[in-house]
């Protein structure tokens, strides 16, 4: 039988039943679905539910102490942050403290003002909530940055006066409790969000703490944190050249038989330089001054004898011998100027420069051994180690001039010295441990279901499917001699060897001895009135008009049967 022939039959076989019938299925059907779904909705659902998360200890505390005053019950998580009632008691609990203002520990930032009135607000309260306003924005804020569970802000504006000299400029700390061991990469982005929310605020007034008292980022760092920038600067090149050299060398080695070690030493000092270059070819005459001068000189020199005549007076002195000399200087002098072309360059230098690379490599020597053979050749270990030792020094960017070394070494490696085995995936147990919950709700779910078709569909079942023999019983309906329990069906000619019981049994019915084959259909008839009776309960009247409809001749006998007992009572 194909499972088209099932599901006809199957629909021949409900629409015997009556529309009675199929709706009281119908409504048993759905009211096992609804039981069994508010079953499993109420045991599977969680027993507590979160009310508050994210709570220091004290707001724990208070919202304890105010639970257990109003009689809810509650559970504290393990790290202490979170408050959790019993599943539908939430909005009781958050009314209750809502009511007595808890928690404390949320920032409150503008919505501040809409508590406050402005009838007698003076000015003084009125900039302590700004800065109480502008205090928690920022908090919110920077918790809302990942790694950041709590932080606190305090903001210093200076007050305005006319007669101030100097403008004291506003500042600002912040206060953080990260989750991870590394907090000071956000202390950055903290600085320059909180200086570019305050106006006229600038980052070096801004100072990032964590709660163990660490100074993450102040405006004191020399500069700006330079220190800070260059271990993580110098972290990042060991990172990446280490990278370079496991990537070269993975593929013949593997990834188990190396280890890297790098350093890096950076520099990363400002360097400003001014050159300035001269062409001595590209001159240009830029002026010309020429002097000349010439000089004329004439010397006579006249004398007398010395005698009385030179004493006498109005005597005219004798010519003398005298000497004469003359000299002349022609000077010139002529003068140049020419202009040189030149070059000035200026280079600023704000990066960094590795001033040195120190590698370390060591390989593991059974596994190198492998790779060269059995019985390697006694240079030959010496020259692979030497070109594994140039295959890192290309791959990191080894400068010999600048004083870079790379180390290359093949020794034994121990098993507690190898990269650590990925975690495995959890087992069977494992995970049917960790699923405990949901397993014991389904089984519980599973068991109600049971018991609802145990006491409730199967005693419906049996009801609506009573026996025809019972029901006949039930509404006083006389049966044939022999019935009982059981339906009628006639033996078998070979079963009885065609003694005279069966003549009996068809001459009490008023019929006629009927040959095997008739025996034979008239089983198949009566057990075809075995499975209409065995149907679902029916109307006494319906059953015997179906009885007569099926069989009149047997139906017939019957009543006569009824009659003759009648009669002879």
């Amino acid at each position: 039988m194909n499972a088209m022939e099932q599901v006809q039959r199957l629909g021949a076989n409900l629409l015997q039943l009556g529309g009675r019938k199929l709706g009281a299925l119908a409504a048993i059907g759905v009211a096992i679905f609804a039981l069994v779904g508010v079953g499993g909705y109420y045991l599977s659902r969680p027993a507590t539910e979160t009310l508050y998360s994210g709570l220091d200890r004290g707001d724990v505390a208070s919202i304890g102490a105010a639970l257990h005053d109003a009689d809810i019950p509650f559970d504290v998580s393990p790290d202490g942050t979170a408050v959790a009632v019993h599943y539908g008691q939430t909005a009781q609990a958050r009314m209750l403290l809502a009511e007595r203002g808890l928690p404390h520990s949320g920032n409150a930032g503008y919505e501040l003002y809409d508590k406050m009135g402005s009838l007698g607000l003076t000015s003084f309260m009125q900039d302590v909530t700004r800065v109480r306003a502008l205090e928690g924005e920022l908090a919110r804020t920077i918790q809302s940055i990942s790694g950041i569970r709590a932080a606190r802000v305090h903001v210093v504006l200076p007050d305005e006066g006319s007669f101030r000299r100097a403008r004291q400029p506003p500042s600002a700390s912040v206060v953080i409790r990260a989750s991870s061991l590394d907090d000071s990469h956000v202390a950055g982005a903290i600085r320059h969000l909180v200086a570019a929310a305050v106006p006229g605020m600038t980052i070096d007034e801004v100072t990032v703490l964590s709660t163990d008292g660490t100074v993450l980022a102040s405006g004191d760092d020399a500069a700006n944190g330079a220190p800070t920038k260059m271990l993580d600067l110098e972290k990042v090149i060991d990172r990446n050249v280490g990278e370079n050299i496991r990537r070269t060398l993975t593929p013949s080695l593997g990834a188990k038989n190396l280890q890297v070690s790098v350093t890096a030493r950076l520099n990363t000092d400002t360097k400003q330089t001014a050159e300035t270059i001269y062409n001595p070819d590209g001159r240009v005459e830029r002026s010309t001054r020429t002097v000349k001068e010439t000089q004329n000189q004439q010397n006579s020199t006249n004398s007398a004898p010395t005698g009385a005549a030179q004493n006498l007076p109005g005597a005219k002195p004798p010519a003398g011998d005298g000497k004469n000399s003359s000299e002349q200087n022609d000077k010139r002098e002529e003068l140049n100027n020419f202009e040189i072309s030149s070059k000035t360059v200026t280079t600023s230098s704000t990066g960094y420069s590795i001033d040195r690379l120190s590698i370390a490599v060591v390989i593991n020597r059974a596994a190198f051994a492998a790779a060269l053979g059995d019985k390697p050749a006694p240079g030959e270990v010496d020259k692979k180690l030497a070109e594994v030792e140039q295959l890192v020094g290309s791959a990191a960017g080894v400068d010999k001039a600048r004083g870079d070394s790379v180390k290359v070494m093949a020794v034994d490696f121990v098993d507690n010295a190898r990269d650590l085995e990925p975690v495995p995936a959890p087992g069977l147990m494992e995970a049917v441990m960790r699923q405990s919950g949901t397993l014991i709700n389904a089984g519980l779910v599973l068991i109600f279901t049971g018991v609802v078709v145990i006491f409730v569909v199967r005693p419906l079942t049996r009801v609506l499917g009573a026996p025809s023999s019972a029901l006949a019983a039930d509404d006083g309906l006389p049966m044939l001699d022999g019935m009982g329990d059981a339906p009628i069906m006639l033996p078998d000619s070979s079963e009885v060897g065609g003694s005279d019981e069966m003549a009996m049994g068809l001459d009490a019915l008023g019929g006629d001895r009927p040959s095997p084959p008739q025996v034979a259909a008239w089983n198949e008839e009566v057990s075809l009135i075995d499975d209409i009776t065995s149907q679902p309960r029916r109307s006494p009247q319906k059953r015997l008009e179906q009885m007569i409809e099926f069989d009149e001749q047997q139906a017939a006998a019957v009543l006569k049967q009824w009659i003759h007992r009648k009669e002879a009572a």
